[in-house]
C-alpha cells in the first residue's frame, strides 16, 4: 500500500474515473501498466458490481489503482419539479419509443456497503466525489493502509477535507467534463460565472491546505500537465483524455463526438441527472437544459432510459456526451501509449522550464 502520493506510479498522469462506463478494468490496467494511476469508477454501480470489476483489474495488473465513491447525497428534489420536467420529456418519450424512468432509485449509490468491501479487502486508493466523507470513515481506510482522496472545487472544501483526515485533494476546475464534484450543489450559483478554473482554483486551494493536490479539469495535453505541477499540483488527472482510447468502455458515438466539429463547445447543465456536468452541447441539452431542476439523482434515473434508447438508435442528440473544454484535442490511441506521449510531452516541458525530469528522485 502507498505512504505518498508520489509512491503510486512512476508518472505523474491520473486516468479520471468516470462514472457511467467510461473507466473500467481494461482502461485503468492499461493506464497503470504505462506508469500512471488507473481509476475504477464505483457510481451507478452495486457494492458486488465494483467488487467484481476490483477483482477483474487485479487480474490484469499489480500496480496500485484506485477506486472511486460517490458520496450519499441529501434528498433536497420537490417531486412536483420532476413531474414538470416528467411532462417536458414528454416528445423524447414519443420520439425514442422508451418509457421515462423511475426516479425511486437509491440516493446513496450502495455507500455504506461499498465502504465494508473496501475496508475488508483494501485497495490502494480510494477517492470520493460529491462531498466529504467522515473523519471516521477515513481513520477506518487509514488503518488499513488505504491512500485517501476527496474532490473539491474550492478552498473551502479542501479545508474540510483535510481536517476530516483525507491524505489527499483532488482539485477540480470548471474546465472539467462530467459532473462538477461539488459538496454542496447550489443552483443558485448557475450560471456562466459558476465555478473557479483549474488555475485559479489550485492557487487557492495550495494557500488554504498542507496536503497534496491532485488537478484536475480540461487537461489534454503534457505540456498542460506541466503547468499544473508548477502551480503546484503533486499529479494531474485526465478524463475526457483517456475517453477516446479503445480502451474506454464509452459509447463509440460518444468518442467519435469528442472531435466531431458538429459538436462545437460544451456547457454545464442538469438536463440529464439534475447536477452541474459538463458535456457536448447537443439537441437534448439545448432543448431541456433550461428547464430542468437540481434534482440528483432523480433526474438522472428519469432520464436514463432516453439516454439508452438514443444511444441504441445511433442519436448522439439524445446522449449526455460528457466531455472536458479540452475536447477537441482528444487523440485516438491506446491507452498505454497515451500515457507515454503525455509522459514524454511533459519531460520536454519540463525541459523548456528546466524542471526535473519525470520519474526522477526530487
Amino acid at each position: 500500500m502507498p505512504t505518498a502520493l508520489t509512491d503510486l506510479c512512476r508518472y505523474p498522469i491520473v486516468q479520471a474515473p468516470m462514472a457511467g462506463g467510461g473507466s473500467g478494468p481494461e482502461l485503468a490496467a492499461a493506464v497503470c501498466g504505462a506508469g500512471g494511476l488507473g481509476f475504477l469508477a464505483a457510481g451507478y454501480k452495486t457494492a458486488d458490481g465494483m467488487y467484481q470489476e476490483i477483482k477483474q483489474l487485479r487480474s490484469l495488473t499489480d500496480r496500485p489503482f484506485g477506486v472511486n465513491l460517490f458520496m450519499p447525497q441529501p434528498s433536497l428534489a420537490d417531486g412536483s419539479v420532476v413531474e414538470v420536467y416528467r411532462e417536458q420529456l414528454a416528445g423524447e418519450v414519443t420520439w425514442y419509443e422508451t418509457d421515462l424512468g423511475d426516479t425511486d432509485g437509491p440516493i446513496d449509490d450502495g455507500y455504506e456497503a461499498k465502504l465494508a468491501i473496501l475496508r475488508e479487502d483494501p485497495v490502494p486508493v480510494v477517492s470520493f466525489t460529491f462531498g466529504c466523507p467522515s473523519r471516521a470513515v477515513l481513520d477506518a481506510f487509514a488503518k488499513v493502509g488505504t491512500y485517501t482522496v476527496v474532490t473539491v472545487t474550492t478552498a473551502a472544501e479542501a479545508q474540510a477535507a483535510q481536517w476530516s483526515g483525507a491524505d489527499a485533494v483532488c482539485v477540480q476546475g470548471v474546465e472539467a467534463g462530467g459532473h462538477q464534484g461539488t459538496h454542496r450543489d447550489d443552483p443558485h450559483a448557475d450560471g456562466t460565472g459558476a465555478g473557479l478554473g483549474l488555475l485559479a482554483a489550485l492557487g487557492q486551494v495550495r494557500e488554504a491546505v498542507q496536503i497534496p493536490m491532485i488537478a484536475a479539469g480540461g487537461l489534454m495535453r503534457g505540456t498542460q500537465i506541466a503547468a499544473v505541477l508548477a502551480a503546484g499540483a503533486s499529479m494531474a488527472q485526465l478524463g475526457t483524455a483517456f475517453l477516446a482510447t479503445p480502451e474506454s468502455g464509452a459509447n463509440p458515438l460518444h468518442k467519435q463526438a469528442l472531435t466531431n466539429p458538429l459538436f462545437t463547445h460544451t456547457e454545464l447543465t442538469r438536463a440529464f441527472s439534475g447536477r452541474p456536468a459538463r458535456g457536448l452541447v447537443n439537441r437534448f441539452m439545448r432543448e431541456h437544459g433550461p428547464y430542468a431542476p437540481a434534482a440528483y439523482p432523480a433526474v438522472h434515473y428519469l432520464t436514463s432510459t432516453v439516454r439508452k434508447a438514443a444511444a441504441k438508435a445511433g442519436d448522439a442528440q439524445g446522449m449526455n456526451l460528457w466531455a472536458g473544454q479540452g475536447h477537441r484535442l482528444a487523440r485516438e490511441l491506446p491507452a498505454r501509449q497515451l500515457v507515454e506521449v503525455l509522459a514524454a510531452e511533459l519531460d520536454a516541458a519540463r525541459a523548456a522550464l528546466n524542471f526535473p525530469a519525470t520519474g526522477s528522485a526530487s
